[in-house]
């Protein structure tokens, strides 16, 4: 007992370590007002849409979703990293990343219409998904999110999410008392966008830091897109196996069984944020702790892993037993479906949180290719496994799908890679708490 309180003390002491905290307590505190938001206000949205249009608005936003990749290019990972080993070139990292992913967002614009000329004649649904897709313009400013993630300050972009979130959530209570059609929601999401990147740059600007001096480098891009185009890969990938269940089931059943499978699995996609927050702000340690010593890198992803795991089950276990009484609760008898949804889909979660805090170490040992390889794999199996599971059970069917899909690409697939199989006998010791065991041992 009195190592564990001499190590808390030291800890306690430690100013990176009540950095990298601190950091972190703002991340997730950010996330939990989110959380909160969205039982409130994205729970009352979704019992004053019903079934049939929040059917409709997420296959909308899965369809859009299906092209977000060449929005991003696979940047953000590979900026945060290199702004941590190479801060003095800030600017040129900046800008560079802005300007690719606007064009990024004009490729993503000519895909959607493109696709969308050739395959729907739906014009209400297609205007929805012009304007989801017109949205990406001003998420190309992100870029200064990922600065302050990379001097572990996130401080002030929580506070931009948290004023973005109350005018956005007051936007859509004020849209339902007045019994506004679906069409006005659609522009509340554009609207809660250009509020959020006005935020960034006002606090990027008050950190004395000014989006005029970023700059544009031909080198620097070819060097960020030979990084990132394995990321750009597996992105398509993760949105093909994350949204395609939505669209599947669309087209396969109807809009309703999409609005009954969307409110399930926002609530349990509503936790996923916990693993990209702290593996965001893990990410700088991570990375120099390579620099220091081998074992010590090992030693903290193995860590991570286990924090991971024992969050992810935290959650499944008790969402699993009260998930028909949760989704009574929140949404109503309408979505008389999404219990059991939901019972399967939480534990899609624990392969979720392991697969996002892997990535660091991949981007940091430069092995995109390979997270590329096993993704696809995992797209493979949930589109077949949706293809034939959604006719014989439905939402339940596509549930089912995506826990499976999940497993094979984070802990299956890896290992038939000798550069990856690494991170399979990783998180096997932390699925099967060895470390806890160890512990309990000594």
């Amino acid at each position: 007992m009195t190592k564990i309180i001499d190590k808390l003390d030291t800890l306690r002491k430690n100013a990176g370590f009540k950095k990298y905290l601190k950091n972190t307590s703002w991340l997730f505190g950010g996330n939990l007002v989110n959380i909160f938001a969205s039982l409130f206000v994205g729970v009352w949205v979704a019992r004053y849409l019903g079934p049939e249009n929040l059917g409709i608005l997420s296959y909308a936003q899965s369809f859009t979703a299906l092209f977000l990749a060449f929005s991003t290019l696979g940047l953000t990972r590979i900026l945060a990293r290199d702004l941590v080993k190479d801060p003095n070139d800030k600017y040129v990292l900046l800008g560079t990343s802005f300007i690719l992913q606007t064009i990024g967002s004009i490729i993503l614009m000519a895909l959607l219409l493109t696709t969308l000329f050739l395959t729907s004649d739906d014009k209400f649904l297609n205007k929805i998904i012009i304007i989801l897709g017109s949205v990406t313009f001003v998420q190309s400013f992100s870029v200064i999110d990922v600065y302050f993630q990379s001097i572990v300050k996130s401080k002030s972009m929580v506070l931009v999410g948290v004023i973005s979130l109350i005018i956005s959530s007051l936007l859509k209570v004020i849209l339902i008392l007045l019994e506004a059609p679906l069409i006005h929601f659609v522009y509340v999401t554009a609207i809660d966008s250009i509020t959020l990147a006005i935020g960034q740059i006002y606090f990027y600007k008050k950190n004395k830091e000014s989006i005029l001096k970023w700059s544009f480098s031909l080198s620097k891009a070819k060097q960020l897109l030979r990084d990132s185009w394995p990321l750009i890969l597996s992105t398509i990938i993760v949105s093909i196996y994350m949204k395609i269940d939505q669209v599947m089931l669309k087209e396969m059943i109807n809009n309703q069984a999409v609005g009954q499978y969307a409110a399930a699995a926002r609530l349990s996609e509503s936790w996923y944020f916990i693993p990209s927050i702290i593996s965001s702000s893990l990410f700088p340690a991570i990375v120099n702790a390579k620099k220091i010593n081998e074992d010590l890198y090992y030693d903290r992803i193995q860590n991570l892993y286990d924090l991971m795991v024992w969050l992810s089950v935290a959650i499944a276990l008790p969402m699993t037993f009260l998930s028909n009484w949760i989704v009574n609760l929140l949404y109503g008898s309408e979505y008389y479906q999404a219990g059991t949804v939901l019972s399967i889909h939480i534990w899609a979660g624990v392969f979720v949180f392991l697969g996002v805090s892997r990535g660091g170490w991949i981007i940091n040992e430069n092995l995109q290719r390979f997270s590329s390889l096993y993704l696809g794999i995992g797209m493979i199996a949930n589109v077949v496994l949706n293809y034939i599971l959604i006719p014989i059970n439905g939402v339940i069917g596509a549930a089912i799908a995506t826990l499976a899909s999940q497993s094979i690409s984070v802990l299956f697939a890896p290992f038939f890679f000798k550069q990856t199989r690494i991170c399979t006998y990783m998180m096997l010791k932390s699925l099967f708490f060895v470390s806890l065991f160890k512990k309990i041992k000594s």
